[in-house]
């Protein structure tokens, strides 16, 4: 049987890594020159970088109602446009509100880019390949991240922060036509309301379906929010406490973040293929939730710097794999009549763990310390991994009692 195109999983992830740059830009240029933006206080910074993540929360629902009705290019194509107009925002106007609404703009386009990017996976994959191709779209998309925080702060000190928002923005609008090309307009279809009702009621009875939507909710919650939110302060906690050095915990920050979206591309492919082969995803998201609970647990400690660092690269290479497997058991999952409400609740869920975690994590650090805030989501993460557990032990056991017949 031939494999689906992948041609239009590159093309979207491609394009949404391009829409992606000015939104990576921010992260590096607006804690730096907040005042040129028009802000007063730096908590303002804080709320426009968390600001698209909290919007994603109630809008998801509204997104994947919407793909339903328009298809995958019209949605793919509005999220080009509202990411372009917000990217464009970004060096045009002043003053915290009317960056708050760019900033809004950019959730939702974030929204439409996710949805219509995992329904691309789904409509161009199948079971033997579905795997890599969630790989091939977290990679590739991932790119925008690492050439939006390496270009964007060069870049803005070079030609400045309105030419590059602007110049960003342009790249934007040009992936249109890639768009048009590529992604089709198929939209799913419903019978009627009450099969409809009936559907989404049978979602909720699925124990496997709400398992992959708490699955990526903790994973969120620890990759995307706890992990990224709060590493520097850890690197720079532990450079102080064994070099006795306050200095340069940004830069080591970055170039750690820089290396998984820089390998991403060809390794989260590498895995999903092998996901795909006989054992499953389940083995692989097994090990790799025990290995970040292993390494969140090692953390806060007093360890040789060489070993702490080497903990930081094996964790890197964990978060890849528990992003690749997170999202290709719930595209499993998604596949067939539910696909647009399972990746919707699922897109939810992540976003909520995504917001989550730097809230609840500078809290427990201000109150009970980053040790405390580790080794808790450390424990976390154990039980999920015991659950999957039991789950392949189930379904071992029903595949030999099949062969056995």
């Amino acid at each position: 049987m031939n494999s689906p195109s992948r041609k239009p999983i590159v093309v979207i992830a491609i394009v949404t890594a391009v829409c992606m740059l000015g939104n990576e830009m921010l992260f590096i240029v607006m804690p730096l020159y907040w005042k040129f933006f028009g802000l007063t206080s730096l908590w303002q910074v804080g709320v426009l970088l968390s600001a698209n993540r909290i919007i994603r929360i109630p809008i998801n629902s509204l997104v994947g109602w919407c793909y339903k009705r328009i298809g995958k290019r019209s949605g793919v194509m509005a999220a080009v446009i509202l990411a372009a107009a917000s990217t464009f925002s970004y060096g045009m106007v002043k003053g915290f509100w009317l960056l708050l609404i760019a900033r809004c703009l950019w959730g939702i386009s974030w929204s439409f880019f996710r949805i219509g990017g995992y329904l691309t996976v789904l409509s161009s994959s199948n079971a033997e390949t579905r795997g890599q191709y969630v790989g091939l779209y977290n990679g590739l998309w991932g790119l925008g991240t690492l050439f939006g925080m390496l270009l964007g702060g060069l870049l803005a000190e070079i030609i400045g922060i309105q030419t590059v928002t602007t110049l960003f923005s342009i790249f934007a609008v040009s992936s249109i036509p890639f768009i048009i090309r590529f992604i089709d307009n198929t939209k799913e279809t419903e019978a009627t309301p009450q099969v409809k009702k009936k559907k989404e009621f049978t979602i909720w009875k699925n124990k496997r379906i709400v398992s992959s939507f708490v699955t990526g909710l903790i994973v969120a919650f620890v990759v995307y929010g706890v992990v990224a939110s709060t590493l520097s302060k850890l690197i720079e906690i532990q450079m102080n406490i064994v070099l006795g050095l306050t200095i340069g915990a940004g830069t080591i920050t970055g170039l750690i973040q820089a290396l998984r979206t820089g390998w991403d591309p060809f390794l989260a492919p590498y895995l999903g293929r092998v996901s795909d082969q006989k054992w499953g995803r389940i083995p692989i998201l097994i090990l790799a939730l025990l290995t970040a609970a292993f390494c969140l647990s090692l953390f806060p400690l007093k360890l040789p710097m060489v070993l702490f660092v080497a903990l930081l690269f094996l964790f890197q290479l964990t978060t890849t794999v528990l992003i690749t497997m997170s999202d290709s058991v719930a595209a499993d999952l998604a596949a067939g009549p539910s696909q647009i409400t399972v990746i919707t609740f699922y897109t939810l869920f992540s976003d909520i763990g995504a917001a989550l975690g730097p809230l609840l994590g500078f809290v427990m650090i201000d109150v009970f310390g980053i040790q405390s805030l580790y080794w808790l989501t450390s424990c976390i993460i154990v039980p999920l991994a015991v659950y999957w557990f039991i789950i392949f032990k189930k379904e071992v056991r029903i595949t030999r009692l099949m062969e056995g017949q």
